[in-house]
């Protein structure tokens, strides 16, 4: 039976403010509070909020046979609490339904996977804590920022204990092979790879309205069916998309909310059925090995990384931020670390694109600058005066592995003292105890030693008492026998 493995991002980075070289020492604010605000409220009531409650439909209209997979990224997470908190208790019904799977990636929407395994494994571990504590779930199939994979990161995913991992079905990458399979990585056989359709992805995301498209109008029927007449062998279609492509990239009135809603209907009829990636890795087998050797992502024709490290400005952006990742994730200043993610977002470096024509357009829509320069020249303003601010804690001229030796033995002898507080606390609290039971003893001693007098004065009155009880009762006797005297004569001079 053939299944769809539906898969939708949401992710909005923290927009950096017009920050000036003279600004580098003065202003530690580096964000357009009123853009990020009006750019993620709008974008949540014209498509994340209306297709979201699309989805909870299909759920409750298919009998929960409709599933799917969400992937929000935690700057994201934290935008949404901010700004749009109805967006998020629309998601938090998503997952209790049980349809809707929420997948792991970075927190900071990074490319710390090829720079730095440490941050990496950090910010996937910071991401499912946040997950956690939203949701109450525990992702168990990642997905890298931007769909990015190779060979290399496949060992540590599986050594952080996830199932699986999507990512693209690059053309140069498959060769004749088909994305419709589950395959495993080559470097970690036991992690599961599920590979984006691009073209069933990209007739939603992108052609679903072009008048100039072959294929235009496309319904829920046609999509359905093309799926349908592939080889029977085909077991599942990774259908990947960000959820703009509902109601931002297709607007409303194209239909494309309608599209959605109807596949269910048609999928029943053709004998479709849908699925969530951890089901997809947990059922369906995976046919052969897959290696890439080199990082893929799903962007641009090339859907490699020369969306963010293609050019020089890149290149230099990219390595100048993770010249001090060891150094913030030493420090405790959490203004700090809270600016390293929010720095960290491709989308900084993915401004900066110099790519042209179709590739150039793309990188152009998503850019709320003029031109890649001033991009450029705006993210390393802010990042040299956040590079002050670190250097301020740790200093530059220090050398990683010395400033780490130095703070490791600074905690050690941390921990040592607390040890010797807590010891020193113990020890007062048992000479106080022993003060207490002592002087109580010595109490008692001092207290019969210096008050026998009470004793007899006890006793004193007790000898009072009794004294004056014994003359009572020969009183009492004597009078008895004077009143029964004179009855005793009556009676006799009665008688007489």
């Amino acid at each position: 039976m053939k299944a769809i493995c539906f898969y939708f991002q949401i992710h909005q980075p923290f927009r950096l403010k017009r920050y000036r070289f003279f600004d580098i020492g003065n202003d530690h604010y580096y964000y357009d509070d009123f853009a990020n605000d009006d750019i993620i409220t709008r974008i949540a009531h014209s498509s994340y909020i209306p297709a979201a409650e699309t989805l909870l439909r299909m759920i409750e209209e298919s009998g929960r046979k409709f599933k799917c997979a969400i992937s929000v990224s935690g700057v994201a997470l934290e935008q949404i609490e901010m700004y749009v908190p109805e967006l998020l208790d629309i998601l938090k019904k998503l997952v209790a339904t049980g349809c809707v799977e929420i997948l792991a990636e970075t927190y900071a929407h990074s490319l710390s996977s090829l720079a730095d395994p440490d941050e990496f494994a950090n910010q996937v571990k910071v991401h499912g804590e946040k997950v956690g504590e939203l949701f109450g779930v525990k992702p168990k199939v990642l997905r890298n920022t931007e769909l990015i994979y190779c060979d290399d990161i496949a060992p540590q995913i599986l050594a952080m204990g996830y199932k699986g991992v999507i990512t693209e079905g690059a053309k140069h990458i498959l060769g004749w092979k088909s994305p419709n399979y589950v395959y495993a990585a080559a470097s970690a056989p036991k992690l599961k790879m599920l590979l984006k359709n691009d073209k069933l992805s990209d007739d939603i995301t992108f052609r679903f309205s072009d008048y100039n498209w072959s294929e235009y109008p496309l319904t829920a029927d046609k999509y359905i069916k093309w799926i349908a007449d592939t080889p029977q062998e085909e077991q599942i279609f990774n259908l990947f998309m960000t959820l703009e492509a509902f109601g931002q990239l297709q607007n409303r009135d194209s239909g494309i909310f309608q599209f959605l809603e109807a596949l269910p209907r048609f999928a029943a009829q053709q004998g479709v059925e849908f699925i969530t990636p951890t089901e997809a890795v947990s059922k369906i087998k995976p046919v052969a090995e897959l290696g890439v050797p080199f990082p893929m992502s799903w962007a641009d024709e090339a859907r490699d990384t020369s969306a963010w490290l293609g050019n020089q400005l890149q290149r230099e952006a990219f390595e100048k931020l993770y010249s001090v990742s060891e150094r913030v994730r030493l420090c405790d200043d959490r203004r700090l670390k809270q600016d390293w993610y929010y720095l960290q977002a491709s989308d900084h470096l993915f401004y900066m694109s110099t790519k042209h024509k179709a590739d150039g357009e793309i990188h152009s829509l998503y850019s709320p600058y003029d031109s890649p320069y001033q991009a450029f020249t705006n993210y390393m303003n802010v990042l040299a005066d956040f590079i002050v601010r670190v250097e301020e804690q740790y200093p530059l001229s220090i050398e990683n592995e010395e400033l780490n030796s130095l703070l490791t033995t600074i905690r050690n002898q941390a921990r040592e003292i607390e040890t010797l507080n807590k010891e020193v606390s113990s020890m007062r609290l048992n000479i106080e105890h022993y003060n207490e039971e002592h002087a109580l003893r010595e109490g008692l001693t001092v207290e019969e030693e210096a008050t026998p007098a009470p004793a007899p004065k006890k006793r004193a009155k007790k000898s009072a008492a009794k004294a004056e009880e014994k003359p009572v009762k020969p009183a009492k006797k004597a009078a008895a026998k004077e009143e029964k005297a004179p009855k005793a004569k009556t009676t006799k001079a009665a008688k007489k």
